[in-house]
């Protein structure tokens, strides 16, 4: 292996599940009622689903809330205020500091290291100032920038085409969603599902012949 492509949320933070619970706290708006207002946002976008058409920059972050007032405001009888939505996403979200060191380790080893994030244009100030990106990673691919999201393959060669010389052989692909691990293999990469640092950090020195 001559290169690492890493994931950001969910693998180099804390579960993105425990940010959706902070959310749900605060909100009083249930995983189940999101989903059905996103079900609802879906139909106003001829079948998109109004995240991942967030996460591909082609709809704003207001454009995308004011969709999910829509849908909520069916769900719970009133149009909810959403305006410190990401605010207490990213208040709940916090650094894996084993993860992170393993990447910056990896890199000081001699390794290529991209990261590949599927993520929202307006957020890219409040996930950024959660770890030393730039200091770590030699490139960034951000779903929000570049108009594909994981799992569609070209996301995948974009990636890898920023990482001059390397051929996706010659990758490992890090990422907490298993649908994300299956398209890198595809595309002839090896991967890690990160599950818990216990779980991925051995897979991914072993992958590495460490």
């Amino acid at each position: 292996m001559r290169a690492v492509i890493c994931d950001f949320g969910g693998v180099l933070t804390s579960p993105l599940l425990g940010a959706f619970a902070a959310f749900q706290d605060k909100s009083g708006v249930t995983l189940e009622q999101l989903g059905a207002a996103m079900s609802a946002g879906a139909r106003k976008l001829d079948g998109a689903h109004p995240l991942f058409e967030l996460e591909c920059g082609r709809i704003s972050e207001e454009r995308f809330l004011d969709l999910l007032r829509d849908g909520l405001s069916a769900e719970l009888g009133h149009r909810p205020v959403l305006h410190r939505f990401k605010e207490t996403y990213f208040d709940a979200l916090h650094p894996n500091e084993e993860m992170i060191d393993l990447m910056r380790e990896l890199g000081q080893g001699g390794l290529r290291m991209a990261m590949l994030t599927n993520n929202v244009r307006e957020w890219e100030p409040l996930w950024r100032a959660k770890l030393p990106v730039d200091e770590i990673f030699e490139t960034v691919v951000d779903s929000a920038f570049v108009g594909m999201r994981k799992p569609d393959r070209e996301i995948y060669e974009l990636t890898v085409s920023r990482l001059d010389g390397i051929e996706p052989e010659e990758c490992l692909f890090v990422d907490d969603t298993p649908v994300n691990c299956e398209a890198a293999e595809a595309l002839g990469m090896s991967a890690v599902h990160f599950v818990d640092n216990a779980q991925a950090v051995p897979e991914i020195r072993s992958n590495l012949g460490d």
